[in-house]
């Protein structure tokens, strides 16, 4: 036989094609791949797509009946807009297919949005096959109402629900073009654009190599740009090992490939391979925060499951996607009973003994402990790929959630934990130290968090997303401890850590920030140079002009990251907050008035402008746009806080403490808020200062709060009414700080 050798592909000098083309030599898995979810992730509303009944239902929300309906072939949809006048609105778009199916309108400027009911494609018998309201609560000043822009396809979905997605998003019209190739998850949104596996093929049809035949050929040398093959080629039983180890780990880009869609991520641009390249050169991934995970990482919100992957066992031994699911189906390779006894081969795994239930049942599969679900969407249950072992002694000290009581809700955390006592006497995990109690720590400001996050930072045992995360969450930490651990991750081989550790010098000031971060100018990752970059601009009129060029590469590449999400309020706050420290304030002014005008809810782009108005004196016109900001996000905590603290300034503290108040009533769990609200109320009213510092104290746990409360009382003691609150003050503070602090409190009081 002769073979017919191309070039390797590259990313650069092929195209795409679309999935018809991959029909006629790959039957099998086109036809595996169709009504899978990766097929359905998006089609045209037609009457082999649409699941839903539109044959004239109605469905009462809020006192309102919505109706979806047909004619002339097409699907409408009769709902509140924008304006929340009820009008008619044709369905463009079918999205998804199992356990729901939503539906999407197209505008004239080319927006598609997701309405705000969907159709529960269950059975019957589970409870389906009835349309439901996604986001009850939601109004139409909330980022996830419909119209709005966590709505919004072409920047929130798009990229991950369709192939080859380009938005052209025009900045100028605030309008988009957007196209693809495909419009669902077709052969090329994971193997890559085809054109030269095409040109292959065509060059050398009817011939192939003896290796080509053996399926031993690299995916590039037959005209692909991405190996999507396992990392571990042969699992070996090792003596002293329960479970089957690697023989060899050989990198493939397979897991990076399917993390573009599973993982929760912002989009840099659309030109970077985040596959062939590092991940973070396409996609900023997000770290375990306190938004999207609990302390100790099981998921919150919903993660997609990169983010947890990447934190377990498996991902360090090799592990990839498809050694559990088949990537056409989207279905898993085996049943899942015997999923896990793939690598899991010991007998133990499979007894009650180990289990702790009945086997065959429901409670003693691996995955019902070691891979718990979350319903999100309401009617959609997605597992936990981080593998946590259950850690009911956990639970007790950062209020985590376990299985145990999950299942068992009659019983507690300490009943769990001795069960699993007895069971497991010798358990190498029961009462084994945790990042989650250094993540607790921080999130109750205890004094012994910045040591303990620095420890974690530095724990070459964990994996890098838990390492980068510690990083992130030091910020405004500046001890020693907390030096040493960003000293360390800037020289990290792991991008994470080195993602992390900028965000965690942001306790820093000039010119500390710059000699801990300014290494990470030249990173050869898009996304840490471009964040170091944005983190740096803001000294910039204290800057040598040396310093200057070095930061003007990078800066230049985090501004085009900037205008590629300019659709987005966040996007255009950026840039204006780049200018405004370069000392542009007009481009500044038009690019926070731009945030505001395509996401007028987002009330950042209020605050940073009244804030550049106010470094300018003119406090009049910061207080107009923090109003027009807080009737358009009524809901939002920082606007009234930001204009309290402007009132103030302008020695209006009647008004300004009417603000304070309602900023501190907003942001549950803000401390601070409730703090400074305290201090502004000590002239009119002592006791209520008081008891807004208590707040704060017991939001916070800082000691410095509770100091402030009993200070108060102090500096008014002689008004008499005090005596009894400061002296209940002063004894728990007593329990908490040096005998001395308490005494010089009461001879400061008189007493």
């Amino acid at each position: 036989m002769v073979f017919v050798m191309t070039q390797p592909a590259t990313a650069q000098s092929v195209n795409y094609v679309g999935s018809e083309a991959c029909i006629d030599c790959h039957n099998r898995q086109v036809e595996a791949w169709r009504g899978s979810h990766h097929e359905m992730a998006m089609k045209h509303a037609t009457a082999t797509s649409v699941l839903g009944n539109f044959s004239d239902q109605s469905l009462q929300h809020d006192g309102k009946t919505n109706r979806f309906f047909s004619k002339n072939g097409e699907y409408w949809v009769n709902i509140a807009g924008a304006d929340q006048k009820f009008a008619d609105f044709k369905i463009s778009y079918t999205f998804g297919v199992y356990p729901l199916q939503q539906y999407m309108v197209e505008f004239p400027d080319g927006r598609i949005q997701l309405i705000p009911f969907a159709w529960d494609s269950r059975a019957p018998e589970k409870g389906g096959q009835r349309w439901f309201h996604l986001y009850p609560e939601l109004t139409p000043v909330d980022e996830f109402y419909w119209t709005n822009a966590g709505q919004n396809w072409n920047f929130m979905c798009a990229d991950c629900h369709s192939t080859n997605i380009k938005k052209n998003y025009n900045e100028g019209s605030n309008s988009y073009d957007t196209t693809w190739s495909d419009i669902n998850v077709g052969c090329e949104a994971c193997h890559g654009p085809a054109s030269g596996h095409i040109d292959y093929i065509t060059r050398g049809k009817g011939e192939q190599s003896t290796s080509e035949s053996e399926g031993l050929m690299d995916a590039r040398q037959v005209g692909l740009t991405r190996d999507l093959g396992v990392q571990v080629k042969q699992w070996v039983a090792r003596e002293g090992e329960k479970t089957l180890q690697p023989q060899l780990i050989e990198p493939t880009e397979q897991t990076q490939t399917c993390a573009q869609c599973h993982s929760r991520r912002t989009q840099l641009n659309e030109t970077a391979d985040h596959v062939n390249g590092a991940f973070l050169d396409k996609y900023r991934l997000s770290l375990i925060t306190p938004e999207l995970y609990y302390h100790d990482g099981q998921i919150y919100d919903e993660d997609y499951v990169y983010g947890s992957f990447l934190q377990s066992r498996m991902a360090q031994k090799g592990v990839t996607c498809t050694n559990c699911h088949d990537p056409h189906t989207a279905k898993l390779t085996v049943a899942e009973e015997a999923v896990c006894s793939q690598c899991h081969v010991s007998p133990e795994y499979a007894s009650s003994e180990h289990t702790l239930h009945q086997p065959g049942t429901e409670a003693a599969k691996c995955t019902t402990c070691h891979m718990p679900e979350t319903t999100y969407m309401q009617i959609d249950p997605r597992r936990d790929h981080s593998w946590h072992v259950p850690r009911p002694d956990l639970s007790q000290h950062i209020k985590t959630p376990n299985v145990c009581t999950g299942c068992h809700q009659d019983k507690t955390n300490q009943w769990a934990d001795k069960e699993l006592g007895k069971r497991f006497p010798n358990s190498a995990y029961r009462h084994q130290q945790h990042f989650g109690v250094a993540f607790y720590a921080d999130s109750i400001n205890h004094q012994a968090a910045p040591d303990a996050l620095s420890y974690t930072a530095q724990d070459s045992s964990l994996s890098d997303i838990i390492r980068g995360s510690a990083l992130s969450r030091m910020a405004g930490n500046t001890g020693q401890n907390t030096l040493v651990a960003l000293a360390r991750a800037v020289k990290h081989d792991s991008e994470l850590i080195r993602l992390g550790a900028i965000e965690g010098a942001s306790g820093y000031g000039w010119p500390e920030r710059w000699q801990i971060l300014s290494p990470l100018l030249t990173d050869p990752v898009l996304a840490v140079r471009t964040e170091t970059a944005g983190a740096l601009v803001e000294f910039w009129q204290q800057m040598l002009l040396q310093q200057r060029d070095r930061l003007n590469g990078p800066l230049q590449e985090y501004i085009e990251i900037q205008k590629f999400n300019a659709d987005r309020g966040f996007g255009r706050t950026n840039l204006a907050n780049v200018y405004r420290a370069m000392g542009e304030m007009d481009k500044a002014v038009l690019w926070y008035q731009g945030a505001i005008e395509v996401e007028p809810y987002f009330a950042n782009s209020y605050v940073n402008l009244a804030d550049l108005y106010r470094s300018q004196n003119n406090d009049e016109l910061a207080l107009q746009v923090l109003q027009q900001g807080m009737e358009a996000q009524p809901n939002d905590s920082a606007l009234p806080y930001s204009a309290g603290l402007a009132l103030l300034r302008t020695g209006k503290a009647e008004k300004a403490n009417q603000y304070l108040k309602r900023a501190a009533e907003k942001a549950v769990g803000n401390a601070h808020y409730w703090y400074v609200y305290g201090l502004a109320l000590e002239k009119s009213d002592v006791l209520a200062s008081s008891r807004a510092l208590s707040s704060a104290f017991d939001i916070s746990g800082n000691p410095q709060h509770l100091y402030a409360q009993c200070e108060v009382l102090a500096r008014n003691y002689q008004l008499g009414e005090v005596a009894a609150e400061f002296e209940s003050c002063t004894q728990q503070l007593g329990q908490i700080v040096a005998p001395e602090v308490v005494k010089q409190l009461k001879v400061r009081a008189g007493n």
